[in-house]
């Protein structure tokens, strides 16, 4: 059976059951959010050929969207047919929509809505949030970030980007940059510190306005979040403040004179005021405020953020990041003491009436690279101590930023490890996560090489599994593997199958590499190419790097650290995930992958072709890193005397190496185009100055590992 057809008659099976029946659907129209979830399922619907009618008792079934607050909790639902009648009912909105794309996700399965199964469900944690960050004003200035700018003043970007974010249950939306109010307002008491004249200005208020109303329909809450402390160019140069508190500077001196006090104070509220879906705000303490004490931080914020929400008037939500600099400085360390005064500081917050708790206090998960170990090892800036959870919080609950900074291009799903995060932070003081990137947006497609019909246009719907487990696992840690097994089939038919447990062996190569080598801020590690700051320099990993470079998981054993225990003869216990045990489970569930790969024509379905492809590429790139890890071992058993003959077997094993990382550059070639990344130059400098990666760039880097073995001499440690 031909692909086509497999696909029409997996498509005609779902279709089957509901095809050409009459449906009255009843909900609340003065409800934005029941008027949202309505329109969701009257299209499914009817794209499935049954009339959806509003009213009128000629009807085979009524579908029923309510709430039921009086037994069921917030985001919580309840799905249950009664003969005719399927009743849809949500907690509050949020539940009532998750139930409906629930009940949607059940007749995509081709169940008929004579057949709808009871299901409930309630969320884990409280806090689901997506961190999406601008091209505007952004964080660095990088052609990475500016190539999205027309994008993501695409309203149907945003439109999509958050439909996807409430069928897959996030429940909060965040908005990144250095300072959004230039974009939002022009500022009542200081006209002169808005960039744009009244055309453009009323195009960008036009934009945020329709972003947060969108958001509101969906039942999303919304949080800004600029970094600190920030103007707009042109207000700095008007008053002679703030000098290079700007784009594109961002490790800078605060500015606490009275007219920047007083200008951001007052833009909060206006903003506040004049985007009234606009659910709450988020401060950091880190960026433009250097030569600032912690104390003097947390008062600036006192002083400009939180007087600003209270002139407001209205209830607003909070999002206190916690500092990672306990001196003066933009880059600093962790502490206790600065641990203590920024509790007191939330706890203090939280008392005020018009805070709606708990606050979320907000740490980045392992640093910048969360996608790594399960296990909390640090945050940005180093350990974090307990005091933020001993004795517990009253008024705030600790939230994780599990930052992306590993994976742009290739598609990914690892859910084990998405479940094991989930519950290796399932305590009483966390109140979930924030999901997203500080480097990537994903907006414009700036990957896809081949020409054709695509089912995607903008770049998170080519990472939908990424998005779908951290979504769902983060509501429900008890969703089946077959909910995500199924959706594979729901898109491409039988040759779906697989493909969960493909990603899930294969994309776990990141999370590998990650593992053994220590990671610190954004471009310290870039998985899937990769690549670490080595020096001042971003560059391939090279097998002295591997060597010498502890590991960030407490489980993992260097090489260097192996190599030397081993000589003498110290052991190992189960559970120390030590570089050959590694490379042994590198190489078995990338074979495992491969097994699993089928071949496909891109001319038949794109978006399948590029799901196997990716699966091949980090396949491979797991099946280099465990030749390359074999290759260190070998070479630093040589380097010490251990075995003369190592020499020879690390050479053949760096070799394998450079043979899997040229199947790399032959499969993703052709189909992946030359990427931007922020503040990275592959190779030769002088021939990449717009920050281009491809694997195929670096495999000059990648084959030295082999005159590095060749060249290396006994004694050499």
């Amino acid at each position: 059976m031909t692909l086509k057809l497999s696909c029409i008659v997996f498509l005609f099976s779902i279709i089957l059951p509901t095809f050409g029946q009459q449906v009255r659907l009843l909900y609340d129209g003065n409800s934005p959010q029941a008027s949202y979830a309505a329109e969701k399922l009257t299209h499914y619907l009817e794209s499935q050929k049954v009339t959806v009618r509003t009213s009128g008792t000629n009807y085979d079934f009524l579908i029923n969207l309510d709430l039921d607050q009086s037994n069921l909790d917030p985001e919580s639902f309840r799905l249950y047919p009664e003969g005719k009648v399927v009743n849809v009912l949500g907690g509050d909105h949020r539940g009532m929509i998750y139930g409906t794309f629930s009940l949607m996700d059940q007749l995509k399965k081709g169940i008929s809505l004579g057949q709808v199964e009871a299901i409930s469900e309630s969320p884990h944690f409280p806090l689901r949030a997506i961190k999406h960050n601008t091209p505007w004003y952004s964080y660095r200035p990088s052609s990475a970030l500016d190539q999205h700018m027309e994008t993501t003043k695409d309203i149907r970007y945003w439109e999509a980007f958050l439909d996807m974010m409430v069928e897959y249950r996030f429940n909060s939306f965040s908005l990144w940059n250095l300072h959004p109010f230039a974009y939002m307002i022009k500022p009542k008491n200081f006209p002169e510190a808005s960039p744009f004249g009244e055309a453009e200005m009323e195009e960008w208020i036009d934009l945020h306005q329709e972003i947060f109303k969108m958001a509101h329909e969906r039942a999303l809450d919304t949080y800004l979040i600029p970094f600190n402390i920030f103007v707009s160019e042109e207000f700095a140069k008007a008053h002679g403040v703030a000098e290079g508190n700007y784009y594109p500077h961002y490790y800078v001196d605060g500015d606490t004179s009275a007219i920047v006090k007083r200008y951001t104070r007052e833009s909060i509220t206006q903003v506040l005021n004049e985007y009234p879906t606009l659910t709450g705000l988020g401060f950091t303490l880190g960026e433009g405020m250097a030569g600032m004490t912690p104390d003097q931080r947390e008062k600036w914020m006192n002083e400009t953020y939180i007087a600003g929400m209270r002139d407001a008037g209205r209830p607003l939500k909070l999002v206190h990041r916690i500092p990672f600099s306990s001196t003066t400085e933009s880059l600093g360390a962790t502490s206790v003491e600065l641990e203590q005064l920024t509790r007191q500081s939330i706890e203090e917050e939280g008392e005020l009436d018009f805070i709606e708790g708990p606050i979320w206090a907000d740490l980045k998960y392992n640093w910048s690279h969360a996608h790594s170990t399960p296990k909390l090892v640090k945050v940005h800036g180093g350990e974090m101590f307990d005091t933020f959870y001993n004795p517990l919080p009253e008024n705030y609950k600790i939230t994780y930023t599990a930052r992306n900074e590993d994976f742009f291009a290739l598609r990914w799903g690892v859910p084990d490890f998405v479940r094991a995060h989930v519950r290796e932070n399932s305590k009483e003081y966390v109140g979930g996560y924030f999901i997203g990137s500080e480097s990537y947006i994903p907006a414009k497609d700036y990957f896809t090489a081949l020409e054709g019909k695509k089912s995607w246009e903008f770049a998170f719907e080519r990472q939908w599994l990424f998005y779908k487990l951290w979504g769902r696992l983060l509501y429900n840690p008890d969703t089946p593997e077959e909910v995500f097994e199924e959706d594979f089939q729901f898109r491409y038919g039988e040759k779906g199958k697989g493909l969960l447990e493909a990603f899930a062996k294969a994309s776990a190569t990141q999370l590998r590499l990650n593992s053994l080598y220590d990671t610190r801020w954004d471009f310290t590690l870039y998985g899937e190419g990769f690549l670490a700051l080595i020096g001042d320099e971003t560059r391939y990993i090279s097998v002295e790097d591997m060597i010498h470079h502890p590991p960030l998981a407490p489980d993992y054993v260097g090489i260097k650290s192996f190599v030397e225990k081993i000589a003498k003869g110290e052991n190992f216990g189960e559970d120390t995930m030590t570089p050959d045990r590694l490379a042994d489970i590198l190489e078995e569930d990338a074979l495992a992958a491969l097994e699993l790969v089928v071949q496909v024509d891109p001319e038949e379905d794109l978006a399948l072709f590029y799901e196997w492809e990716d699966v091949k590429i980090w396949a491979n790139l797991g099946l280099h890193l465990a030749e390359k890890i074999r290759g260190g071992i070998a070479l630093s058993r040589f380097r010490n005397g251990l075995d003369r003959e190592s020499q020879d077997l690390a050479i053949q094993h760096l070799e394998k190496a450079l043979s899997h990382w040229d199947t790399v550059v032959e499969i993703s070639r052709p189909i992946y185009k030359d990427m931007h990344l922020t503040h990275y130059n592959a190779g030769s400098h002088d021939r990449n100055d717009d920050n281009l990666f491809h694997w195929a760039l670096i495999r000059d880097e990648v084959a030295q590992d082999i005159e590095i073995a060749k060249e290396s001499k006994l004694g050499e440690h």
